[in-house]
């Protein structure tokens, strides 16, 4: 076993520092990937139950967290040729893939391309879609009321929606602006891994229908709709989640 939440640890990918935690067992590689201006903090929630069974790699995308600004202004692929490359020089091969939001765009694009071997999306997007961030407030409300996730509202506070276009550095918005209208439905078409998708009613973000276009794409996939959530609704209810993630990896 790893330290029980990893050591903070940095590695250099295209001139960029790269900040990350691995721990957990030495099997079973689960890489986690971020929503938009967050950071590793908001994976760990669900990436700690599963530690047991599974290696677990949460890093800070690009630009987020501890981690480096690209130097230049990244597209989507860039961000999954980067991850790609950060998996090659940690020798994780055919890993499972957690991805909210942004981090899950980003999986989508990576699980058309390289080898995954099963995959949970949490509200991502493949499409354009333009964010409410107005959400934030009903999201904090909801956060109060899930037990075991007091230590994370300050954190949540900063951070959920924080980073929008007028908040972003010149470079990140015109990553931002690209993600936004960039869309892979014909990329989404390829994947061949188990998908689970996990989806809130009340997500102004990505709407529900989302997954079940999502769900009509990819080959192998499934849907679970958590009712009157946002599009935090992976944390909103982590009991359940956590349950879930334990069904399908194990």
């Amino acid at each position: 076993m790893y330290n029980e939440y990893g050591d903070a640890m940095e590695i250099q990918i295209q001139d960029v520092n790269i900040h990350y935690v691995r721990y957990g067992a030495k099997t079973n590689p689960i890489v986690f990937l971020h929503g938009w201006g967050q950071n590793i903090e908001m994976m760990q929630p669900v990436a700690q139950p599963l530690q047991e069974n599974h290696e677990i790699i949460i890093l800070d995308l690009p630009g987020y967290g501890k981690s480096s600004e690209p130097i230049f202004s990244w597209t989507v692929e860039d961000y999954v040729e980067c991850i790609h490359t950060f998996l090659s020089k940690l020798k994780i091969e055919n890993p499972i893939f957690v991805g909210h939001s942004f981090g899950g765009k980003v999986s989508l694009l990576y699980a058309s391309k390289y080898a995954v071997s099963k995959m949970v999306l949490f509200a991502s997007p493949f499409k354009k879609e333009i964010e409410k961030l107005s959400l934030k407030t009903k999201t904090l409300k909801t956060l109060k009321k899930v037990p075991g996730l007091k230590k994370f509202e300050e954190f949540a506070k900063k951070h959920i929606g924080s980073t929008d276009y007028r908040n972003a550095s010149p470079r990140m918005r015109e990553i931002l602006v690209h993600t936004v209208n960039l869309d892979i439905t014909e990329d989404v078409k390829k994947i061949k891994c188990p998908t689970l998708l996990v989806w809130g009613t009340l997500d102004e973000a990505v709407p529900v229908e989302r997954a079940y276009e999502l769900e009509a794409l990819i080959e192998d996939a499934g849907v679970v709709i958590y009712e009157n959530k946002t599009h935090y609704a992976y944390l909103e209810d982590l009991r359940k989640t956590i349950s879930i993630l334990h069904n399908f990896f194990d």
